[in-house]
């Protein structure tokens, strides 16, 4: 059982180092343990002091790409290099490394396929009352939208078996987190939910560079991700709201006619026909994203039959370099060779 731990990275040399020591070296179940730093443009040393602090693999992205491409990168890569169990980490040290195996602890079980680290927000000291309500509100949505019952939907501290990381491709650039949790509860992935502690706060977000950016990216972010994959409650729930307002409308004029003042009230038989408009609009958008949904199923579905065909080929990782010094096998062949033969096939 091979076990690999991923950390998205940009600009992290100084907050690394902490964050790898912090990390097991042995967890009953597991027989190796590697590590895999996902370098997303760094401008500093993130990749030095990644190989000088012993890293296994690492993905060095060309540019910075967002914390979104970066974890489906680390995806990718570690299926490719043997993963059975993936944990992703963030790099500032904000999970503690010792709660990794309460983590997989289900997953070793066979009682999940994904686990997500609840952080008890009610609890973190340096999240403001505003936040710690959104996170209740965005967590709310999401469990809506996927049908899970995962409390802490924006914690990034979280473990996948193999087959559920096969299932999963994030299309948001700017957050993995809500979309994953829809993406497993719609494709019947069992998920699951174990409380964990943090550490002392290391810097401020990078996502959020202040309480309003945060408060309108996690609001559009929500918004657009219930509505990807529940468009007719959304679209459908709009058309209701337009067509109840256009019915009293016209009930207003109707009364007004009736009691011989209709001429007057000209204005309301024109707001109702925009509002039925609006309301038929709705209608129509709802029963198209519908469609689109059923295709987004069917997209996934093809992208994980690629992936399982990439690996039995042996395809190597994108961007991939190695980490520390690997030992050279005792039989003196290359590691890749098997791959390259694949691929010669």
């Amino acid at each position: 059982m091979k076990l690999i731990i991923q950390i998205p990275c940009k600009d992290e040399e100084e907050h690394l180092p902490a964050t790898l020591a912090d990390l097991p070296r042995a967890i009953p179940g597991i027989d190796v343990i590697e590590t895999l730093v996902i370098d997303d443009g760094s401008e500093d040393r993130t990749i030095e002091v990644a190989r000088a602090n012993g890293v296994d693999h690492i993905v060095k992205l060309t540019n910075n790409k967002g914390l979104a491409a970066g974890f489906q990168a680390g995806l990718d890569a570690a299926l490719k290099l043997g993963a059975d169990v993936i944990v992703n980490t963030d790099a500032d040290n904000q999970y503690k490394g010792s709660d990794i195996p309460k983590l997989v602890a289900p997953i070793l079980a066979g009682g999940a396929d994904m686990v997500i680290g609840d952080r008890q927000t009610d609890t973190i000291e340096h999240f403001s009352p505003l936040k710690k309500a959104l996170q209740k509100l965005g967590s709310w949505v999401v469990r809506q939208a996927s049908s899970t019952n995962v409390p802490d939907t924006t914690s990034g501290f979280r473990a996948y078996n193999r087959e559920a990381a096969l299932q999963m491709q994030v299309v948001s650039k700017f957050t993995y987190t809500l979309e994953t949790i829809i993406q497993a509860g719609k494709l019947l992935v069992a998920v699951d939910h174990v409380p964990i502690g943090t550490n002392p706060k290391t810097r401020e977000s990078r996502l959020f560079p202040s309480m309003g950016a945060y408060v309108r990216r996690n609001s559009i972010s929500i918004f657009r991700i219930y509505a990807q994959y529940e468009p007719l409650r959304v679209f459908w729930s709009l058309a209701a709201v337009l067509g109840i307002g256009a019915l009293g409308v016209w009930t207003r004029f109707l009364v007004s006619w009736f009691q011989g003042e209709g001429a007057g009230h000209v204005q309301s038989l024109i707001l109702g026909a925009v509002l039925f408009i609006a309301a038929t609009l709705m209608f129509a958008l709802g029963v198209i994203g519908d469609l689109l949904a059923a295709q987004r199923t069917l997209s996934q579905r093809t992208f994980e039959r690629v992936r399982r065909v990439e690996l039995a080929l042996g395809i190597p990782p994108s961007h991939y370099e190695p980490g520390a010094a690997q030992p050279t096998p005792p039989n003196g062949t290359d590691p890749t060779d098997d791959r390259k033969k694949a691929l010669e096939v």
